[in-house]
């Protein structure tokens, strides 16, 4: 399996560029908004206007010169406030590596045919991006010239609310936040419409994992990792689907391990059960992402392949990717390998007995003490 990626640099105000992008895309967005819209009606252009103006102000402008680049309609003009987008689900991994090579690395997982496939440098406002773009505007990762770094994975929850869709939310972040804190600060205040872990990292060195769900507060964590749920499974069947408590624990043991390097932690997200390949599913890795907050470069990667950029060698460029498929029969026990004490090859065995006990009807917290329960319990 093939996907089109391109790299683009419009590092100004949005132009030609970006037009190019919004009607290459626009069609099928429409599509899915106008489907959505029978079964799920949602706020209309002005709700979707005025709520834009109050969270997120500065971006007004630059929402202007958009809807007036494309001569948008009221469904354009809408989908561009980023408000109340249609529910969706992606998967993804976050990791922070700590130390000299300081570093953010994750995978996008999602179905091919619903990925824009493009790299942006922008300059929409004092901050220059890169980001992989989404939603026309939005954002799945990226950095600013701050070296400010923000990446989102799904919380794994059902439950949608009153907000915007997270990478909109993460375009404001990168483009008027400096450091961790100022992100904080925006994750905190504006509402997001559905449950999202997001991680966010600065040259200083600094890292947080963020929460958010509709209607509840942010909840601030120091992990260094992240996958598909927040503190407890409270969607089984995607948790079954995805294996997000597997990659949590695989995780949380790679990043133990000794003198674990940058090229190490990369090559493990290349690898299962990080990188996925049910791609017709929905669940394959479309990119793994090396983010440099301390030098302000991206490495994009694929199993045979590699981008590299940063804010002073920023190359435009179109590349036919091939989606690596690596399955093999699964066995019934569900085994994959995971790093523990040194041994990067060590095996355990994840069997759906131990997962119901997580996702009982009264769903078990997943602390670091179950998540050890779950390690003894399952080991080989």
């Amino acid at each position: 399996m093939q996907i089109n990626f391109k790299t683009i640099s419009e590092p100004s105000l949005p132009g030609l560029k970006w037009q190019n992008l919004f009607f290459t895309h626009w069609d099928a967005y429409k599509k899915w908004l106008i489907e959505n819209e029978k079964q799920v009606p949602t706020s209309d252009l002005k709700t979707s206007q005025s709520a834009l103006r109050i969270h997120m102000p500065e971006l007004w402008d630059t929402y202007e010169r958009l809807c007036q680049l494309v001569d948008s309609d009221k469904l354009a003009a809408k989908f561009l406030t980023g408000y109340q987008p249609p529910f969706y689900v992606s998967g993804c991994s976050n990791a922070i590596l700590e130390g000299d090579d300081f570093q953010l690395v994750r995978n996008y997982d999602h179905h091919p045919d619903l990925f824009e496939g493009v790299q942006i440098l922008t300059k929409w406002n004092q901050k220059r991006v890169i980001a992989v773009s989404d939603c026309l505007i939005g954002v799945l990762d990226g950095i600013n010239d701050d070296g400010l770094v923000v990446s989102l994975t799904f919380g794994g929850r059902k439950v949608t609310g009153q907000g915007f869709g997270i990478p909109f939310i993460l375009r404001y972040i990168l483009e008027f936040c400096s450091n961790v804190e100022e992100a904080i600060e925006v994750l905190i205040r504006i509402p997001s419409h559905m449950a999202y872990n997001v991680s966010i990292a600065d040259k200083s060195g600094s890292y947080k994992t963020v929460r958010v769900a509709p209607g509840e507060k942010a909840v601030i964590t120091n992990s260094a990792y992240t996958t598909n749920h927040q503190k407890k499974v409270d969607w089984p069947e995607n948790a079954r689907f995805n294996k997000t408590i597997e990659r949590s624990l695989f995780l949380s043991h790679l990043l133990e391990e000794q003198d674990l390097s940058t090229e190490n932690l990369v090559s493990a997200f290349l690898r299962k059960p990080l990188y996925n390949d049910l791609f017709k599913e929905g669940f394959g890795t479309l990119f793994t992402a090396s983010y440099f907050p301390k030098s302000g470069e991206v490495d994009l990667h694929w199993p045979h392949q590699k981008i590299s950029q940063s804010f002073d060698n920023f190359e435009e460029k179109e590349e036919t990717i091939t989606l690596h498929q690596r399955r093999k029969k699964r066995s019934k026990n569900n085994q994959f390998s995971i790093p523990y004490q040194g041994y990067t090859a060590k095996t355990i065995t994840y069997s759906n007995p131990i997962l119901n006990k997580a996702v009982s009807k009264k769903p078990k917290e997943i602390t670091n003490e179950f998540l050890k329960e779950v390690w003894s319990v399952t080991k080989s």
